[in-house]
């Protein structure tokens, strides 16, 4: 069973920077495609971005383009997000995914607990 468990979020301030981090268990990680995505509160799943099994050129929504890295260490099983500049409309629950774009939105993912990501001033 996929096991992933996100770490990093937190509370900051507007205009600053969190880097989260997803640890994954349990299936072959460098043969997966692995997203981002999130979910405000009273919104659905939003997907975030997206990186290739070989750690390719990262794909990202409009909302986070320029602003957000993903990058992926596959020796150690690690996926990682760098927000910086975060907004407050980017306050959500952040996952990691299974699959690319938004079919890491759907039931069909594997995703983790997620880790709160709250940005006020």
């Amino acid at each position: 069973e996929v096991q992933l468990a996100e770490s990093g979020g937190g509370l900051v301030q507007p205009g600053g920077s969190l880097r989260l981090s997803c640890a994954a268990s349990a299936f072959t990680f460098n043969t997966r495609a692995m997203s981002w995505v999130r979910q405000a509160p009273g919104k659905g799943l939003e997907w975030v971005s997206s990186m290739n099994s070989a750690g390719g050129a990262p794909a990202y929504a409009d909302s986070v383009k320029g602003r957000f890295a993903m990058s992926r260490d596959n020796a150690k099983n690690t996926l990682y997000l760098q927000m910086n500049s975060l907004k407050t409309e980017d306050t959500a629950v952040y996952y990691c995914a299974t699959g690319w774009g938004v079919f890491a939105t759907t039931g069909a993912a594997s995703r983790g607990q997620g880790t709160q990501v709250n940005v006020s001033s």
